[in-house]
């Protein structure tokens, strides 16, 4: 699917819809995000970009800010235990090269959780590049400056809730719980902070290819279940223990197999959520004037986001993540002249030329000392490049 990616999203989409909900396999997952958010393209356009904003210092204020938060991102996590291992640093250096790449916009919080999760399934440059078409494609806005964006969506998941549950949309509105209360950590971390973990991989694999619209069902999945009924809101009288409940939620209505299914079958579209934004919108500017953070169009989804910037097939192409040279990789030049005076002239890839005695050659075939000694190398080189690449 991968090797032909631009026809199976232009002509088979819902095949690839059906199956990011039924999830992405593990070993797959990395580059299936890659590929989701357009960070494939926007790295191939953006070659070594990554390799300066990182070999710059960072604007002191962000970087002091960024060094006090790495350790609360996932700490139980044995990629991000360890202060100053090789997680946190990754962490480190996308957070930076991320206010370097927008320093209008600089660093929030809750990036940084977001950031993390990118981390365990991919290199630093490629979450890099997805943090950055998450920020600007699909939750355009969020980590600016004055929250406004979140502040919109938190009007949208309320009015949108009237529509799925009278009851709790009802007990909301008589205790005056205003959205942004209980929805900030919800949108801006995408869950990753409040689902069990292997909810949260599914929930991602469905909202970087559908797009937010899965943040707003799963808010609301989980509104409904908590508060839908009259039994639920009898037990929470007040502001105050609405609010515990909701910080509290169910374990039952956070499990895997009955999220994924009510997020699918829940009916909110991208035009019930563009409609209402166009209504919240028009009240905002009556309330509040014009909004001071001016965000691109938010795009639903990986569809919206190919169909906006079309790529070529060379931006396109796989490449493996890890080359490991083998040691017999060498080219080997045999000159007529030089066996006959028994030597042989090996050329590298550098184009340094070393010459051997015929009888040091080793021949492959021939499961020799040497060659044993040789293979072991290699493989020890192996293993050590993927122990470093926790992600694979």
């Amino acid at each position: 699917m991968l090797n032909s990616w631009d026809k199976w999203m232009s002509k088979k989409h819902n095949k690839v819809k059906e199956r990011c909900q039924k999830g992405i396999p593990p070993s797959l997952r990395g580059r299936a995000w890659l590929y989701l958010t357009g960070a494939k393209v926007k790295r191939e356009q953006n070659k070594g970009r990554f390799e300066e904003l990182d070999n710059q210092p960072g604007d002191p204020k962000w970087v002091d800010v960024i060094e006090r938060d790495l350790h609360r991102q996932f700490p139980f996590h044995e990629m991000f235990a360890a202060r100053g291992g090789h997680g946190q640093q990754d962490l480190f250096r996308v957070l930076k090269a991320y206010t370097l790449h927008r320093p209008e916009e600089g660093y929030c919080q809750a990036q940084a959780p977001v950031a993390a999760v990118l981390l365990m399934h991919m290199p630093a440059e490629d979450a890099f590049w997805v943090l950055v078409q998450i920020c600007e494609k699909y939750l355009p806005g969020y980590y600016s400056t004055g929250l406004e964006a979140i502040q919109l969506d938190g009007e949208i998941l309320y009015a949108l809730l009237r529509r799925v549950s009278v009851v709790a949309h009802r007990h909301l509105k008589k205790h005056k719980l205003e959205p942004i209360l209980y929805m900030t950590e919800w949108f801006m971390c995408a869950f990753s902070r409040t689902l069990p973990w292997s909810s949260v991989l599914r929930v991602w694999d469905m909202f970087l290819c559908e797009g937010v619209k899965i943040l707003f069902r799963v808010g609301l999945v989980v509104l409904k279940c908590m508060l839908g009924t009259q039994e639920k809101v009898k037990s929470c009288q007040g502001l105050y223990e609405t609010m515990e409940l909701l910080k509290k939620i169910n374990p039952q209505y956070m499990r895997e197999g009955f999220l994924v299914q009510e997020i699918i079958e829940l009916p909110v579209s991208e035009k019930d959520i563009e409609k209402e934004h166009q209504a919240q919108l028009r009240r905002w500017k009556e309330n509040h004037g014009d909004l001071n953070c001016k965000s691109p169009p938010r795009m639903h989804g990986a569809k919206a986001i190919m169909t906006a910037e079309p790529p070529s097939r060379q931006e396109l192409r796989q490449r493996p993540t890890i080359i490991v040279e083998s040691p017999l990789a060498s080219k080997t030049d045999v000159v007529p002249e030089d066996k006959a005076k028994g030597r042989i002239k090996t050329t590298n890839e550098n184009g340094q030329t070393t010459v051997f005695p015929t009888e040091e050659i080793v021949n492959p075939s021939d499961p020799s000392p040497a060659l044993e000694h040789m293979t072991i190398q290699g493989s020890e080189e192996s293993l050590s490049s993927a122990e470093q690449d926790t992600y694979l």
